[in-house]
């Protein structure tokens, strides 16, 4: 009787067992069968689509890479991809700058440092079509800040950067570094609180300034962090649709050109799909330069570290 008993309560309990190691699972597993259709079948379709003859509606047939060719001889596509290396270089460097003076600013454990860090983080809540739209307020010189100084006497002043062809990108990363350095600055934030203090007293024991402490202990014990904002900062960048097309829709003339207003363009406005295509997969291909070596350091870090115990 007793063995009977005991028999149906591990049966009972690898069961149990059994249920709480498969449940997460099973919840996850149409997230994980719609990323796959939404990542892997799409971007293949996408592909095949590049390749294709498709124009203005598609064409399966197999045409080369006669897309590929023509995109690449198209001097706006040109012009998209210089306006990405310039937006994406000031936009990470700038967000990354002034999101690590913030987290040290806050670091010092500062008055009222909760609402501080909520002030600095708002921007990250809204979207960048409303960011886009706020900045386009402002900087208009009809109804912005230049608008302002003349209603305040000063007749003369001049703040049309956003109608300025050598001046409108600067006006994107400006928009674009107010969203994102307080996304930088929580992640910098948390790794700088993260550090062992001990190695903080010891340096404060051995004289050094706190300046002194913050460039040679403390920033570089977070470098990880600082390469994973890095990543995320220069997808961000490359992935840029809806900033540009809410502040600047991609003028003045070419001014703002980025290769996903150039994708839309092709694909809603001009009806070539297959060049569309083209110009969306040389964005995945951007994007994989980026994430494919960062996985890639990942997985050796953590191998290395289990390694070493």
């Amino acid at each position: 009787m007793t063995l009977a008993f005991d028999d149906r309560s591990e049966r009972r309990l690898l069961w149990r067992n059994r249920l709480a190691t498969w449940t997460p699972r099973l919840v996850l597993l149409p997230t994980l069968i719609a990323s796959v259709v939404y990542v892997l079948v799409f971007t293949l379709w996408t592909f095949w689509i590049s390749l294709s003859n498709s124009t203005l509606l598609p064409d399966l047939s197999y045409g080369g890479i006669k897309h590929y060719v023509a995109l690449w001889n198209h001097a706006r596509w040109h012009v998209a991809y210089t306006n990405l290396f310039l937006f994406g270089a000031l936009y990470v460097t700038g967000s990354l700058v002034l999101g690590t003076v913030l987290a040290i600013l806050i670091d010092q454990r500062i008055r009222a440092e909760a609402l501080w860090r909520t002030i600095y983080l708002y921007p990250l809540a809204i979207s960048f079509v409303v960011t886009g739209t706020a900045w386009r307020w402002i900087l208009e010189p009809t109804t912005g800040i230049q608008q302002m100084l003349r209603n305040l006497g000063w007749e003369s002043a001049t703040f049309d950067w956003i109608i300025d062809r050598d001046m409108a990108i600067y006006c994107v990363v400006l928009a674009g570094m107010w969203q994102a350095s307080g996304f930088a600055m929580a992640l910098i934030l948390a790794g700088l609180r993260s550090v062992d203090q001990d190695l903080v007293k010891a340096a404060q024991i051995d004289g050094a300034s706190m300046a002194r402490i913050y460039r040679k202990v403390l920033l570089p014990a977070i470098r990880p962090i600082f390469l994973a904002v890095l990543v995320i900062l220069l997808q961000f960048a490359i992935k840029t649709f809806d900033l540009v097309a809410a502040l600047t829709g991609g003028g003045p003339g070419l001014a703002t050109n980025v290769p996903a207003i150039y994708v839309y363009d092709l694909m809603f406005q001009r009806g070539q799909i297959g060049q569309g295509a083209a110009a969306a997969i040389m964005i995945l291909l951007a994007l994989a330069v980026v994430l494919v070596p960062y996985a890639l350091y990942t997985i050796w870090r953590q191998r290395r570290e289990a390694a070493h115990g």
